[in-house]
């Protein structure tokens, strides 16, 4: 056994918590720590008496999961896992009151990164079950919730392509180098329209959506996005080529996204995309299918977020 957590027989029981019925719905192939062996360890010794406990091999099948764990009464939701267990977590908790806590066990965990919650196991747990709730904005994409992120076109070739293990040795750098092995400079004529108003017109090779401002491959290229402001960042690039991406991508993991003249960036609340030709969009690092639409929004104080006690600083205005 390798959990690191030791339950003292002496000590008094702890007090019960404010919360009941606490579910986890765990990524078994993901590791932090001791592993869910901590996991469960650290519950038990924080407390939590009423415990639910699902394993998926594949995040695709933690939907059902939360479900059934919100079926069974759970007052709380633990999520171990990276980006994508978060989002298909995130999508079948929204718009209920049911808290979500984040056990940042993956390889990507852009959502619990730009909240503040640490890759340490026991901090994600005592933020879990005694930080600050807080109702946060997802976005919705073709009928789907994204925590972080979603784009089409280049990024989700990039994601499609990416190798996992480059991922867990390079990080963002994975990202850069698959998408310079990969891009072939296919530009496609692309219309978008931000809030009714047609903003862009013609060629393009990339659309993103943010919700927050670190995306994909650990880049931050949103600097003013964050999850309560009830409205997602929007941004296009033009570029066409591997010279014209690879300053774009150079751009954007230095974080200055702006000052690439490949790249306009925009806010808004719903934005509708049509494409010339399919394109494969992706979310939250996960890639779907091939579709000329998108149809987005954001989705205001969707997911209730159990997040670190300092409070974040004030929105611009």
């Amino acid at each position: 056994m390798s959990a690191s957590v030791v339950v003292d027989p002496d000590r008094p029981p702890a007090p019960d918590l404010a919360v009941g019925t606490v579910a986890v719905v765990a990524h078994r192939k993901k590791t932090l720590g001791g592993g869910l062996d901590e996991l469960r360890a650290a519950l038990v010794g924080a407390g939590v008496r009423d415990l639910l406990w699902y394993e998926v091999p594949k995040s695709r099948k933690a939907p059902k999961k939360v479900r059934k764990a919100l079926d069974e009464g759970a007052e709380l939701v633990f999520v171990w896992g990276g980006d994508g267990m978060v989002q298909r977590c995130a999508d079948s908790l929204a718009g209920t009151q049911t808290p979500m806590a984040i056990v940042p066990a993956g390889t990507a965990n852009l959502f619990a990164g730009n909240l503040g919650i640490p890759e340490d196991l026991p901090e994600a747990v005592r933020i879990g079950l005694h930080g600050r709730r807080c109702r946060l904005d997802l976005g919705r994409l073709n009928g789907e919730h994204f925590a972080v992120m979603a784009g089409a076109g280049f990024d989700g070739d990039l994601i499609r392509e990416a190798d996992r293990d480059m991922k867990g040795r390079l990080g963002r750098l994975a990202y850069v180098w698959t998408g310079l092995r990969h891009v072939r400079g296919e530009l496609t004529r692309t219309r978008i329209t931000v809030d009714g108003d047609l903003w862009f017109e013609g060629d393009a090779s990339c659309v993103l959506f943010g919700n927050v401002g670190t995306i994909t491959g650990g880049i931050p290229a949103f600097d003013d996005a964050r999850p309560d402001s009830g409205s997602l960042e929007i941004g296009v690039s033009t570029a066409g080529g591997a010279v014209d991406w690879a300053r774009t991508l150079g751009k954007m993991a230095t974080g200055r996204s702006e000052d690439s003249k490949f790249v306009r960036i925009t806010r808004g609340r719903k934005v509708r995309v049509r494409f010339a030709e399919p394109k494969t969009y992706e979310m939250d690092g996960g890639a779907r299918s091939r579709t000329k639409r998108l149809k987005v929004r954001a989705v205001p104080a969707a997911l209730t977020v159990c997040c670190p006690d300092e409070e974040p600083e004030a929105a611009p205005q």
